[in-house]
């Protein structure tokens, strides 16, 4: 264990440990997010709000180090904002194709472990406004965090004497985030869990090599290491063109945003939430992109890991990583839309009776303590059991303004970890949401041709609604029928 030495050196936490060994050159651990903004930004206006706003967070000046003992943060002696805040232009028609190659590439880009690791790129020229491309390492902080980071970065009018304090404006309630308010049940162990997670990683060894001795942990063990055990028996996600072999290209794109009031309206109209819809719809272009690069869908589920908040959203300022993950079944071999949002639906409430998300804070915290050469085992087991990393986060429903120049859109994408190649961003904003893939190169040929159906399949759910009685339940079978009719 290190100790802090005056303001320069610190022990890192366990958890931010975990995050930054899990570096592979196949799966950089960079947290990506994309603003795109009305008009020109300019780049020593921002380099000024970094310098006032990003550096006040003490941690952005330390560098991450790394030993076999242990990590620990280090102020950086040399640092140099002019390195962190670079200039870019797009080639070409300076259009969307090209910024999703530049995300792309820098996505690919790892940063220098002899700084401290985020930089962010000035796109000067994008449909005449700029955009503002943000990387920062896993290590530093876990997405809700970093997308509270960024947020702070922003203001709520363009004048600065009619700002008014985000915070106050979205953070309506302590944990508003959809997730947070799904796991409020099962807070109640996450102390304990926490405690098994520290103690877990001499018996974690066994667990891996030995399935066995997971199956006797559920059958003797208590609820929380039940679940531990549970988590660690669950099958190895199905062989797809989605999951194999890596390489160290990634490619994103995005959608264009829908409207968030129909979202919420459909919703409604099928009796399932806003996040039950927009996973069904994700689950939707999946299995249409499958199906036309000739792969078998038939009866296929895969799994998608999703980040679960594990504390209040105003507590993200803290930075750190304090998440935990569940597996979410993403129903890909069913062609009914409806009987797909169903299907989603039902996992989700299972989840919320679930203690999944509290057990792998305390899994990640156990890596972090043990020594690195178990990490590498235990995190290629995890990532067998899913397919991708789905996120979905509500943001503010206002515009915002940086340097008085409104954002138009906001993306991010978390890093996939192990052996996962394929990232799902959702996250709604001012009134819309926006639907956003990153894959490895080898696994998602065209992300384009993914997040192109998504509008499609929210279409299909649509028509289902308008076209069924609301006065009565509308069922699946009613839904396959209306598609057969007006899709043809």
């Amino acid at each position: 264990m290190f100790e802090s030495t005056g303001d320069k050196r610190e022990a890192m936490s366990k958890v931010d440990t975990a995050w930054l060994r899990m570096e592979r050159p196949t799966n950089l651990m960079m947290i990506t997010g994309v603003l795109m903004f009305a008009g020109p930004l300019d780049h020593a206006d921002i380099k000024q709000l970094l310098g006032e706003r990003f550096l006040a967070y003490r941690r952005f000046r330390q560098k991450a180090v790394n030993t076999p003992s242990g990590a620990y943060w280090e102020v950086d002696a040399d640092f140099n904002l002019d390195w962190h805040v670079r200039v870019a232009a797009l080639p070409g028609a300076a259009d969307k194709i090209e910024l999703e190659n530049f995300v792309g590439e820098l996505a690919s880009t790892p940063l220098d472990h002899s700084k401290p690791l985020w930089q962010f790129h000035v796109v000067e020229n994008y449909r005449g406004g700029s955009v503002l491309v943000a990387r920062i390492h896993h290590c530093y902080a876990d997405g809700l965090a970093l997308v509270q980071v960024m947020l702070s970065l922003t203001d709520t009018a363009p004048d600065p004497e009619q700002r008014a304090e985000l915070t106050k404006t979205w953070l309506k309630r302590d944990g508003a985030n959809v997730w947070q308010r799904m796991l409020e049940p099962a807070q109640a162990g996450l102390g304990k869990a926490l405690k098994v997670g520290n103690k877990v990683y001499g018996k974690m060894t066994e667990m891996i090599n030995d399935p066995s001795v997971a199956a006797d942990v559920a059958r003797e063990g208590g609820e929380i290491t039940r679940e531990l055990a549970n988590a660690l028996l669950l099958s190895d996600d199905p062989p797809t063109l989605l999951k194999g072999p890596l390489g160290v290209v990634k490619r994103v794109a995005w959608a264009d945003p829908l409207p968030l009031e129909e979202v919420k309206t459909l919703g409604k109209a099928l009796g399932c939430t806003v996040n039950d819809v927009l996973l069904a719809c994700a689950s939707g272009a999946l299995r249409g992109y499958l199906l036309d690069e000739g792969g078998e869908v038939d009866g296929l589920t895969i799994r998608a890991t999703v980040p679960v908040n594990l504390r209040p959203l105003e507590h993200a300022k803290k930075l750190g990583n304090h998440f935990g993950l569940v597996f979410l079944e993403l129903p890909v071999g069913e062609a009914n839309p409806l009987r797909r949002l169903e299907r989603v639906a039902a996992c989700m409430r299972e989840l919320k009776r679930s203690r999944q998300a509290i057990i792998t804070l305390g899994l990640l915290g156990a890596l972090g303590m043990g020594p690195q050469a178990l990490q590498a085992p235990a995190l290629e087991l995890f990532s067998r059991k899913a397919t991708m990393v789905a996120t979905n986060v509500p943001g503010p429903q206002q515009p915002l303004y940086m340097t008085g120049v409104e954002a138009t859109e906001l993306m991010f994408w978390v890093p996939q970890s192990g052996s996962i190649g394929v990232g799902l961003s959702i996250l709604s904003y001012n009134g819309s949401v926006h639907f956003g893939l990153i894959g490895d190169a080898k696994r998602v040929r065209d992300p384009d041709a993914v997040t192109r159906r998504f509008a499609e399949e929210f279409e299909k759910l649509m028509l289902i609604a308008l076209m069924e009685d609301w006065e009565e339940e509308i069922v699946a079978a009613d839904a396959d029928a209306t598609l057969k009719r007006y899709m043809k």
